[in-house]
């Protein structure tokens, strides 16, 4: 996974983290936030290599359809934008 993908998951983790079981919340707080590789997690887990591969991908999935049916990322870079182009304008003042 490339750093900005990772990045993008982890904010979408950070907002939708609620939603999701607590199953996929350890998994994906394991893969995302303490960079442990899938073998890594099943093995601290006790279960397979697989079984958290299809945990972390459905995690993955519904952290995007979160995103696409509430979009508060897209809000939030938004406001984000927005922000700074107001310190910008107010700087050329």
């Amino acid at each position: 996974m490339k750093v900005e993908e990772n990045l993008y998951y982890a904010q979408l983790f950070d907002i939708y983290r609620g939603l999701l079981t607590k199953l996929q919340q350890q998994a994906l707080e394991s893969f995302l936030d303490e960079n442990l590789t899938l073998s890594e997690i099943a093995e601290n887990e006790g279960v397979s290599r697989q079984a958290v591969k299809d945990s972390i991908d459905k995690a993955l999935s519904k952290l995007v359809s979160l995103e696409e049916k509430v979009g508060f990322y897209k809000r939030l870079k938004k406001l984000e934008s927005d922000i700074e182009n107001l310190k910008n304008k107010k700087g050329e003042d």
